[in-house]
């Protein structure tokens, strides 16, 4: 039996029914690991020793019968902007490349609470600030379905390591399409939740308002279970809501009769790549012939979700990255003269290039004369595009829309054009401005070989009505995995 090839829930049920050991589980995935990260680079952090030391306590609590949960045992690999005690959390940045927390994320705590056990974290953009993983410190990520592609972004790493069968579920973050869009690129499954229904404390921040923790994993069962085990209210968190249930797993219901599925005109015209569209539209069909009312319809706005994000993310960006200075923890410049110029060197010594692009943006539209201009005019428009999908979801229960415009792009392509980077978002940020559920499934392949993924977004707390969707199309295509992840099987 090949471990690796299993689900999250799959490993998790051999592992109760003691056919697995989660020893056994754990180094079937740091052998992969090894085998196939000198090509992929999904990790920037592996514990091997500490992973192995956790099974065996893991397992002690499985036998006691202190641990039942459908995830104990399960290896999991983090996204390294999640802070993890004791272990190196880089966002894939040097500022940062010495950093070991002294507290857990929330999220990660509650998954280490149902037994999870950590592989490592993974690679990403730096800071969250990318849609390739081509922005980190330690080196692209590849597309493991095609190693001259991109993963996608920022949570290339985490949806890569899944993809590659390294880890069978991960965590990613997603502030505008973070998870959506890498999953799409991978041929995986990824949920960003509702804003506020996974805890954000030990996240470190990119764009407070918008960022949101998620799973990733090989299938909709996988993401449902992983979110009903780290959703959670949490009083350290601000934003943090107390929700009325926190039961996702009872969605999996293969059925979608009567189901209001909207898809907007403005997100399949112009830009959209003919073979993604095709892809998409393909799946749509399958679910109106399982039952679901399909129709068009306006959503308007779309054309201004790009300047908003782009203005109120790098705002809150310039703010929440003013705390990585040099003083007291992370990145020090060796030489300098005074305080002034200590902060100064760090800073630029510390941060790459997109990072201070998007802090020098913020900055700016947050200064004395374009703080009206700009900024309170984004978060006008941001109210403006919640309004206009409040008003969708009075017609519809689940909105259809692709998660990127084209498959993986090549490595070393978007990079050179930073505004084609951001365009990139423009099926994904919405959601984000708006604080909704949205997830990505795999719906086909293009000519090159390349994952299509459709993304359905839901209204706020509705997740179980894109999770039953999701589930409906999930049964009527397997999973593949890349040749990459299935070599000397």
């Amino acid at each position: 039996m090949d471990i690796t090839s299993l689900t999250a829930v799959e490993l998790g049920k051999k592992i109760k029914a003691k056919e697995i050991s989660v020893v056994e589980a754990v180094k079937a995935s740091i052998a992969q690991i090894e085998k196939v990260e000198k090509d992929v680079n999904s990790f920037v952090t592996l514990d091997k020793e500490g992973a192995l030391k956790r099974a065996e306590e893991v397992q002690k609590l499985i036998d006691d019968g202190k641990l039942t949960g459908p995830l104990a045992g399960v290896p999991v690999a983090i996204k390294d902007n999640m802070c993890t005690k004791g272990m190196l959390t880089t966002c894939s940045s040097k500022i940062l490349g010495n950093f070991q927390p002294m507290f857990t994320a929330e999220a990660v705590k509650n998954l280490e609470a149902a037994g999870a056990v950590i592989l490592g974290k993974t690679n990403m953009d730096e800071f969250a600030m990318g849609s390739t993983t081509e922005t980190s410190h330690f080196g692209p990520t590849k597309n493991p379905w095609n190693l001259e592609h991109v993963p996608g972004g920022s949570s290339g790493g985490s949806c890569a390591a899944v993809a590659a069968e390294e880890a069978p579920y991960a965590l990613g973050s997603d502030t505008g399409g973070s998870i959506r869009q890498p999953s799409s690129f991978c041929g995986v499954v990824g949920i960003k939740p509702t804003y506020g229904t996974v805890s954000r404390y030990g996240l470190i921040a990119y764009g407070s308002s918008l960022d949101q923790i998620g799973p990733v994993a090989k299938d909709v069962t996988d993401c449902a279970t992983i979110l009903e085990t780290i959703a959670s209210y949490d009083p350290k968190d601000s934003t943090s809501i107390r929700r009325d249930s926190y039961d996702f797993t009872s969605a999996l219901v293969d059925d979608v009769k009567g189901m209001r599925i909207g898809i907007p005109k403005d997100y399949f015209g112009n830009g959209l790549d003919a073979e993604v569209k095709e892809n998409i539209l393909r799946a749509v069909k399958v679910l109106e012939e399982k039952g679901a009312v399909v129709e068009e319809f306006d959503l308007s706005l779309v054309k201004y979700a790009i300047p908003a994000y782009y203005v109120i993310a790098s705002a809150e960006a310039s703010s929440n990255l003013a705390r990585f200075d040099g003083v007291k923890y992370g990145y020090r410049t060796e030489e300098y003269e005074g305080l002034h110029n200590m902060y100064k060197k760090s800073r630029s010594e510390g941060f790459g290039p997109e990072v201070k692009r998007r802090i020098m943006l913020g900055s700016f539209v947050l200064s004395s004369g374009y703080y009206d201009a700009y900024y309170l005019k984004a978060l006008k428009t941001k109210a403006l595009i919640k309004k206009a999908f409040d008003k969708a979801f009075e017609k519809y229960d689940v909105i259809v829309a692709p998660a990127a415009p084209t498959t993986a792009p090549e490595l070393g392509k978007s990079l050179s054009d930073p505004i084609k980077m951001y365009l990139g978002d423009i099926y994904t940020i919405s959601v984000n401005l708006a604080g909704l559920p949205g997830i990505t499934i795999p719906v086909g392949k293009d000519s090159k070989g390349l994952p299509v993924g459709m993304q359905l977004i839901g209204n706020c707390f509705e997740e179980n009505k894109i999770i039953q969707t999701a589930y409906t199309f999930e049964q009527t295509k397997a999973y593949e995995a890349p040749e990459l992840a299935k070599e000397d099987r």
